[in-house]
């Protein structure tokens, strides 16, 4: 019965945030799109970032860190709970509805520059480098589009009409965010968090 509730709870939420998921998923794939784009197109300011951001992560990151010791799981572990924080401040920057978007452009753009390794070539040159970068992506937009589009609609919902939102009912005092749409949002972030593990769990293990 208990999952059966949650399951049922998490299908309504959904459907009220289908606005909010959407056009940030819309955003996601513009920006993706592009960053893929240039990259292959031998945009340097792209191949530049990319190799700045990749170059970092291998110096700094605990996860790579980990990976390169042969701590998968570790590694795994370690970035699923960065991506759950990071999936979390998604979802509360969706407030301020423009800033939810801007993330997911930023974030959709760094997944698209990805798209070449170090030495510029294409990792979609081959089936299997292909099948890893699309599925890893995949499994990683997927929870973050869900937050990001939660967010963005607590501030559809705080702001926009409750005849246009659905939103009616008792709001947070000085945020105007209706309670529903809090809750709306906090059972949509429960669901991310086993899709956030397995991406991890895939890009680490694969």
């Amino acid at each position: 019965m208990r999952i059966r509730y949650a399951l049922q709870r998490i299908r309504r939420s959904l459907a009220r945030a289908r606005l909010g998921i959407v056009t940030v998923a819309i955003a996601y794939l513009l920006a993706l799109l592009s960053g893929g784009i240039m990259v292959h197109a031998g945009n340097q300011f792209a191949l530049g970032y990319r190799d700045r951001l990749v170059g970092k992560a291998q110096k700094e990151s605990p996860i790579l860190a980990q990976s390169q010791k042969g701590h998968h799981l570790a590694a795994a572990s370690l970035d699923a709970g960065g991506n759950a924080a990071a999936g979390l401040a998604s979802l509360l920057a969706g407030y301020c509805v423009p800033a939810g978007y801007w993330i997911a452009l930023q974030r959709g753009w760094v997944g698209g520059v990805v798209s070449v390794d170090g030495a510029h070539r294409s990792r979609l040159s081959t089936r299997y480098e292909a099948f890893y970068y699309f599925t890893t992506l995949a499994l990683q937009l997927i929870p973050y589009t869900l937050a990001g589009g939660a967010g963005v609609n607590l501030g559809f919902a705080a702001f926009g009409k409750p005849s246009w939102t659905g939103y009616h009912g008792a709001r947070v005092r000085f945020l105007r965010i209706p309670y529903q749409a809090l809750r709306d949002a906090a059972w949509i972030y429960l669901f991310t968090l086993p899709f956030f593990a397995f991406a991890s769990w895939f890009e680490f293990t694969m």
